[in-house]
């Protein structure tokens, strides 16, 4: 039998995705050029999509669920003039095209808007579920899908750059977020608000919680040169507030033991005297729990 090779260590990727693939085709890729079936992702893109994609890679997966990626930042582009069965330029258009008049000044107001504590309709595409089945496969099967409103938070919605292209004004902007939100649905909503419809043209996700673009790789870069950009403990201490203990309550920690509590609100990183990353763990009451322990005993 050839041998085995060593699993990676435990980590995240952060990845600049290319627009085309899937996330999971992103995540595919990765098992290749890692060595490891044990390979996750958290937040989604959609494959017209780039940007920032964070990768777990072994026992950094049990990271995915708990990351706080609870604010997003995006680059994107808006078309002006039509509407799309997707909101985006992949779908079909929804009417002739509308020659757009609209100035910058009210184009600004339109987009003040819709910024702030919003209720906002996914699209139709989105993978949101509706009676336990995403709402863009029952759009696939032929359904017609009305998806109640919900609150988001958009707290940026800049305009940067406008471009004539025909009857279509172009808008670059610059997006910041909760999670949850849809630019497509901005680039829709705003679109209507205007009268003459909206699409997405281009987006670029730049951030997702604390990661960023600037420790992010392509997929070729990576192919080239496999590797993390965080280890264990530095995606731990990136993502969650810190707590070091000693060498008595690490073995504690390890084993799955509760610590006294650490009067931090949500969930925080456990790190042992060595500054490995013993667990997640949480307050309940006059103790702190276990939410996932990342160094077992043994």
């Amino acid at each position: 039998m050839p041998p085995r090779h060593p699993p990676p260590p435990p980590g995240l990727v952060i990845v600049d995705k290319d627009r085309g693939p899937t996330s999971h085709d992103v995540v595919g890729k990765l098992r290749r050029i890692m060595g490891t079936r044990k390979v996750g992702h958290a937040g989604t893109l959609d494959p017209m999509a780039t940007g920032v994609l964070v990768i777990g890679i072994e026992r950094a997966t049990k990271l995915l669920g708990h990351l706080a990626l609870d604010t997003k930042a995006y680059t994107a582009t808006v078309r002006l003039g039509v509407a799309t069965t997707t909101d985006d330029a992949d779908g079909e258009p929804l009417a002739e095209p509308v020659p757009v008049d609209a100035g910058e000044d009210r184009v600004r107001a339109a987009m003040t808007a819709l910024t702030g504590d919003i209720e906002q309709v996914p699209s139709a595409v989105s993978a949101v579920k509706i009676d336990g089945r995403r709402a863009y496969q029952r759009v696939r099967d032929g359904e017609v899908v009305e998806i109640p409103a919900r609150p988001v938070t958009v707290s940026a919605f800049v305009l940067q750059a406008t471009r004539r292209d025909g009857p279509f004004l172009d808008l670059d902007v610059a997006v910041d977020c909760s999670s949850g939100t849809y630019v497509r649905a901005l680039a829709r909503d705003l679109g209507a608000a205007l009268g003459v419809g909206g699409h997405l043209t281009a987006l670029r996700r730049t951030r997702v919680g604390p990661f960023t673009l600037e420790r992010a790789r392509t997929v070729a870069q990576l192919t080239a040169e496999p590797g993390l950009s965080l280890d264990l403990a530095a995606a731990v201490a990136t993502a969650f507030p810190r707590v070091d203990v000693d060498a008595g309550a690490a073995t504690d920690v390890r084993t799955g033991r509760s610590l006294p509590a650490a009067g931090i609100e949500g969930t925080y990183g456990v790190f042992g005297p060595d500054g490995t990353a013993l667990a997640l763990m949480a307050d309940r009451g006059r103790y702190a729990r276990p939410v996932v322990v990342l160094a077992p005993a043994g």
